[in-house]
C-alpha cells in the first residue's frame, strides 16, 4: 500500500457515525475529501451519492467510500455516474474481489448493516488490493458500453 491515499468520503444521515469512525481510524494512512453529510439530520443518500460521482467524474479524487443505512441508495446513486464503479460489500472478500475483479473505485457500506470492525476490514482490503486486470479488464471495459 503506497504511504499516503487520497480518498473522498459521503455520507448521509443514517452513516454519519461510521464515516467519522473510519475518518479517525484510517487518519494515518488516508487523506480524506469529505463530501458530507456533516450530522444525523435527515438527508437524501441520492444528494451524497451524486457528490462522490461528481468528485470522481471530474478527476478529484480516483477512489472513495460511501455510506447510508444499508449501502444500497448511495451505491445506485454513485453508480448513475459512468465514471463510477461502486461495490456495495459486506465483508472484507467482497472488498478485495469488487477490487481485484472489477476495479471497484468506490466502497460503499451500510451503516445500519455492518459491524465497525468488518467494516474497517473492508476498507483494509479496498486499500490494499489492486486491480488484477488480465481476463478480467475486458469485463471492466465492457462496463462502460452498458
Amino acid at each position: 500500500m503506497p504511504d499516503r491515499q487520497t480518498l473522498a468520503i459521503a455520507c448521509d444521515h443514517a452513516g454519519f457515525a461510521l464515516k467519522e469512525t473510519l475518518k479517525s481510524h484510517f487518519a494515518d494512512r488516508i487523506d480524506w475529501v469529505d463530501l458530507g453529510t456533516d450530522s444525523t439530520e435527515s438527508v437524501s443518500y441520492a444528494d451524497f451519492g451524486k457528490k462522490m460521482g461528481q468528485a470522481i467524474t471530474d478527476g478529484r479524487v480516483q477512489r472513495g467510500i460511501v455510506i447510508c443505512g444499508s449501502g444500497i441508495g448511495i451505491s445506485i446513486a454513485a453508480n448513475r455516474f459512468p465514471a463510477v464503479r461502486a461495490a456495495l460489500c459486506t465483508d472484507a472478500t467482497m472488498a478485495r474481489l469488487a477490487r481485484q475483479h472489477n476495479d471497484a473505485n468506490v466502497l460503499a457500506l451500510g451503516g445500519r448493516i455492518i459491524g465497525l470492525q468488518v467494516a474497517i476490514d473492508c476498507v483494509d482490503a479496498f486499500l490494499n488490493t489492486a486491480f488484477e486486470g488480465g481476463r478480467h479488464a475486458a469485463r471492466v471495459d465492457a462496463l462502460g458500453q452498458c
